[in-house]
């Protein structure tokens, strides 16, 4: 049985991993004149069925609607969404990509895999398969390897 010294040890490591990991990122989206927040917010514009309303991506990104409203702007500026009327009622906005955002978020995906490159650069492949099987473990997720 793990003992508390054993998971809290683990709890920091992970924790640790994490930050690195951001960082990594944070270097490699920097050139791309792109946060992290306003990536994560392409990334879920992205993923919606339907150009999502505000609110909507307020509360899929879990912020007040005025965060949103700050990287929707900072985005809009960017050239990588449009705010655009809703068809079926004129006062709600809907937030869509543009092609300058798709590309983005492609080059954002690059940027991604190079941070965990520089991560998981000392790990055999081997090794990156039983973490990866870990993880997925860990977060409930079936395996979806790249």
């Amino acid at each position: 049985m793990p003992t508390p010294e054993t998971s809290g040890l683990l709890a920091e490591q992970l924790l640790r991993l994490t930050r690195r990991l951001h960082r990594a990122q944070k270097r490699h989206m920097e050139p791309l004149g792109i946060t992290p927040a306003q990536s994560r917010l392409l990334r879920t514009v992205s993923h919606s069925d339907q150009p999502p309303r505000m609110a909507d991506l307020a509360q899929r990104l879990e912020v007040v609607p005025r965060a949103v409203t700050t990287l929707v702007d900072a985005l809009e500026a960017h050239g990588s969404v449009r705010r655009v009327p809703d068809p079926s009622n004129r006062r709600v906005v809907r937030i869509e990509l543009t092609d300058t955002g798709r590309a983005t978020l492609r080059a954002l995906r690059e940027a991604r895999r190079a941070a965990a490159e520089d991560i998981l650069a000392p790990l055999s492949d081997q090794q990156r398969d039983a973490l990866g099987d870990l993880l997925n473990t860990l977060s409930g997720t079936p395996d979806h390897r790249c």
